[in-house]
């Protein structure tokens, strides 16, 4: 699996991220909602305004129309003609709603509302009590300008946009709100890294120079075994300060880049950690071909320490630790724990940690990302859960 590129140090871990996004994304979709509603009875409301309006027009047409309905009605020998009226249209039903006549523009009546539109049209049902003609129903027909909706449509959308931008400041509002938290954990933690860091430099200096200045050879094998173990404690410790060393001091430091040839590099970092790998009964399986590249030798350093250390740190008791070089390609590779496929975009996250049986601050991997990205490498990893991991960097 290809890993993609990491922020900067003080960006959000990309499970916060996606926490995040989730919150946006339903308050953006509860933000819509609640304006579409909104719009929608904004809308209702106006149309039944416009109707009530248009009300007392309709009433006097349908009351003038049914006059000149009794005038038909009483004198129909002599006027067979149906009344019409250039300002309006109608239409005449009996009891059974069956139409006795109509010269409507739209013949979808609904008799059971007394005003409503439809299709342009604007119908008023006025229900007789006198049936002129056989008509218990008058239907008056006006048309629709549309001029009442362009107009409610441009009150939506203004009044929408500043709600919706109203909306967008105090979702911002809430994210600083729910970023907060984080953010305060953060700055406590990368604090508490430096003062650690700061705290371990001279104590850890003088454990690792006595340890080298100790004489083996006269020392008896049960005090070898302790020595051994104390030797293995203060590499760990070492590896972990130089990561915290490395994360708040040099990372931003200007680079020194130089050919190093990385097959020696390689073992020397090996033979650094054979203390460590030997504690668990690992073994090393090197296939090293020589290989240069330009690089800033302290900083790659860092990248094959944390590699190596995690292939070890992970790896089962009697496993493999391997470590193949090629020019343009380095991989590491061990017969470990491995981790869930869908834990790896995670795993360079700065303080992602996967197994909380083993120590650290969750730095190491994050710092590896870091560099072989300032540098343009890609990295590939694939592991399979029980099996183990497998990391290459193609440059």
């Amino acid at each position: 699996m290809l890993v993609s590129k990491n922020k900067a140090t003080n960006s959000l871990l990309k499970s916060e991220k996606k926490s995040l996004l989730r919150f946006l994304t339903l308050y953006v979709a509860m933000a819509i909602f609640v304006i579409t509603l909104l719009s929608v009875f904004y809308y209702q409301s106006q149309e039944k305004l416009m109707l009530s309006d248009q009300r007392a027009a309709l009433s006097k047409y349908a009351y003038i129309q049914t006059k000149r309905l009794k005038v038909l009605h009483y004198f129909f020998d002599e006027r067979t003609t149906y009344p019409r009226d250039p300002r309006f249209r109608s239409a005449i039903y009996d009891i059974e709603f069956k139409k006795i006549f109509s010269i409507l523009g739209d013949e979808s009546i609904r008799f059971d509302e007394e005003i409503y539109i439809t299709d342009q049209h604007i119908h008023f049902v006025k229900t007789l009590d006198t049936y002129y003609l056989g008509t218990k129903y008058l239907i008056i027909e006006v048309e629709d300008d549309g001029i009442w909706r362009g107009e409610i449509w441009k009150h939506i959308i203004g009044y929408g946009l500043i709600a919706f931008f109203l909306f967008m400041l105090f979702g911002l509002f809430l994210a600083r709100l729910f970023l907060r938290p984080m953010r305060d954990s953060l700055m406590l933690l990368d604090r508490f890294i430096k003062d650690t860091t700061h705290e371990l430099n001279t104590p850890l200096s003088a454990i690792l120079a006595n340890i080298e200045m100790m004489d083996t050879e006269i020392m008896v094998e049960k005090n070898k075994k302790k020595l051994n173990r104390i030797n293995i404690a203060a590499k760990t410790v070492s590896t972990l300060y130089k990561d915290l060393t490395y994360l708040t001091l040099e990372q931003e430091q200007e680079n020194d880049d130089e050919t190093i040839e990385l097959h020696t590099l390689l073992r020397n970092r090996a033979e650094y950690f054979f203390i460590l790998a030997e504690s668990k009964q690992l073994k090393y399986e090197l296939d090293l071909e020589d290989a240069t590249m330009i690089v800033d030798k302290r900083k790659f350093t860092r990248v094959i320490d944390n590699l190596i250390s995690n292939a070890i740190k992970y790896n089962k008791r009697g496993g493999v630790v391997g470590i193949k070089l090629r020019q343009g390609m380095l991989m590491i590779w061990d017969t470990g724990i491995g981790i869930d496929k869908e834990k790896i975009p995670f795993m360079f996250d700065r303080y992602m940690r996967f197994n909380q049986s083993e120590g650290g601050f969750g730095v190491g991997l994050s710092i590896v990302k870091k560099i072989v990205d300032e540098y343009n490498i890609k990295i590939e990893v694939e592991s399979k859960e029980g099996e183990g991991t497998k990391v290459v960097l193609k440059w």
